[in-house]
């Protein structure tokens, strides 16, 4: 059985950075990105395929959407990560704070020497589009982390124990961080 891939391989008119598709976005935080036309978007996608990529060792690049697709799985990996790293169960705002601490900070874009994943995604061709990219990512991160904490705390205040259960999945055996 092949893995899941993005339903926008075939959104025509996408900006690439890279090889790394800048879709539209529904979003509150100010960035780069378009506003989505429609209910559904990258980051749903990755919210919804996350556990079903979880499982796959190998994963086939059809597209730049494939790639922010991968980018959103890692990341809500790292999330997750972060949020069983600690033995007790954290309540939800405690939650939000720590998301939003590891969306903030630091981190590497394709062509930085620290990005881990630098052999499946090219570098920006400039300065410019370098920080485009960074921007779109920091958008990207924020929002994602929000929707996540909303899906892994739906039923109350612990989160769901079938969310952390995948933090011991590595999906292509990479990591962000």
């Amino acid at each position: 059985m092949p893995a899941y891939h993005s339903t926008f391989l075939s959104e025509p008119d996408t900006r690439v950075v890279g090889n790394f598709a800048v879709l539209p976005l529904r979003t509150k935080f100010r960035g780069p990105a378009y506003p989505a036309s429609e209910d559904y978007d990258i980051i749903d996608e990755a919210i919804d395929l996350f556990r079903a990529n979880s499982f796959f060792r190998n994963f086939e690049i059809k597209g730049p959407a494939d790639r922010a697709l991968i980018y959103g799985i890692l990341f809500i990996s790292d999330c997750l990560s972060a949020l069983s790293a600690r033995n007790a169960a954290v309540d939800r705002n405690e939650a939000g704070r720590i998301l939003n601490t590891l969306a903030l900070e630091h981190f590497s874009i394709p062509g930085d020497p620290g990005f881990p994943l630098n052999s499946l995604y090219s570098a920006p061709r400039d300065r410019a589009e370098a920080e485009l990219l960074r921007g779109y990512l920091s958008q990207f991160r924020q929002e994602l982390a929000v929707r996540l904490i909303v899906r892994v705390y739906d039923d109350g205040d612990k989160p769901s124990k079938y969310w952390l259960a995948f933090t011991r999945r590595r999906f292509m055996n990479k990591s962000l961080s």
